[in-house]
């Protein structure tokens, strides 16, 4: 991120009313215009957590991303360059009936139109661009999609300075800082099923999202770097099962072992490999790729990669 830019963050809210695709138009009332929910990042934040929470404070939803659908950008009054980072994000009947939202000083009013009426309603290109992005996923049949998150663990104390043995590392300050970093973005795309290494540096770091999640951290030596090491490591099994579940997961890993998860999700979804999976695989500390699957067919290929890093 530059530091001349605003950075902001939202969504193509969608949901499906009687087989009719219908995606949310928010009507601001101090600029009496039509736009897509979004606001700027908090300090501290991560994109993907700002997208999710902004969706909620305007419109009362609680969504879980998908697909990225696009980036716009455009000048301010101030000069400055405003980005905004868009996610399409589905609306659930439960979510919709939860909503508590009522007009209020910043939003007039919300509005479910098709994607064509909103392309004619939104008061700006750059909106109808992301519009115009959504539609094509949607042309492309793969709106609906479910997320395999694959995490490194986070910054973990030195190996020369630790006297035990080194799957027992801890995580050091840094990592721990980290680990509850990186908690909201995973949270917004709508991570449920936990799967780690089995050691303390890779179960420490998801530990402070099972804990928001209220959700059990299911260890497996499968994707341990000790069993890497020894040629016992079995990335394929965990992968395949998570494809097969269709459900949002993510796996904590280690450096060495994440390009192998990350074949085997190529490999298990008939996805051409190439050097992609090499700079998705490339992680930092904390830093995770989330991989969309279509969630009708996953043996399609991969629908979209999108990496993210903790900013501590």
């Amino acid at each position: 991120m530059t530091e001349t830019a605003v950075y902001a963050a939202g969504g193509v809210v969608w949901r499906v009313v009687d087989d009719k695709l219908r995606v949310l138009l928010i009507h601001r009332t101090k600029y009496r215009d039509v736009t897509l929910p979004k606001g700027k990042v908090d300090p501290g934040e991560m994109l993907a957590e700002t997208a999710a929470r902004e969706i909620h404070e305007e419109t009362g939803i609680r969504v879980s991303l998908g697909v990225p659908v696009g980036v716009s950008r455009y000048h301010l009054p101030s000069k400055r360059t405003k980005i905004v980072h868009y996610w399409a994000a589905e609306a659930t009947d439960a979510a919709i009936r939860a909503s508590e939202f009522v007009p209020n000083r910043e939003i007039a009013a919300l509005e479910w139109v098709t994607p064509k009426k909103a392309m004619a309603r939104l008061s700006y290109p750059v909106d109808v661009e992301i519009v115009e992005n959504f539609v094509r996923i949607v042309e492309e049949g793969v709106l609906r999609t479910f997320p395999i998150i694959v995490l490194r663990h986070a910054k973990a104390v030195e190996r020369g300075g630790w006297q035990g043995e080194d799957a027992e590392r801890p995580l050091s300050p840094r990592g721990k800082k980290q680990a509850t970093s990186i908690v909201g973005p995973l949270a917004s795309f709508g991570a449920r099923k936990l799967i780690s290494s089995p050691a303390t540096r890779c179960v420490r770091t998801i530990t402070p999202l099972s804990e928001v999640l209220r959700r059990k951290v299911h260890t497996t030596q499968l994707i341990g770097q000790d069993a890497w090491e020894d040629g016992t490591s079995d990335p394929r099994r965990i992968v395949g099962e998570r494809v097969r579940a269709r459900k949002p997961a993510v796996l904590c890993s280690h450096g060495p072992v994440l390009p192998d998860i990350m074949n085997e999700i190529a490999l298990a979804t008939g996805t051409l490999r190439g050097s992609y999976l090499g700079s998705a695989s490339a992680l930092e500390p904390a830093a995770f790729s989330v991989v969309h699957l279509s969630t009708d067919n996953p043996g399609s290929g991969i629908v979209a990669i999108e990496t993210h890093a903790p900013k501590v």
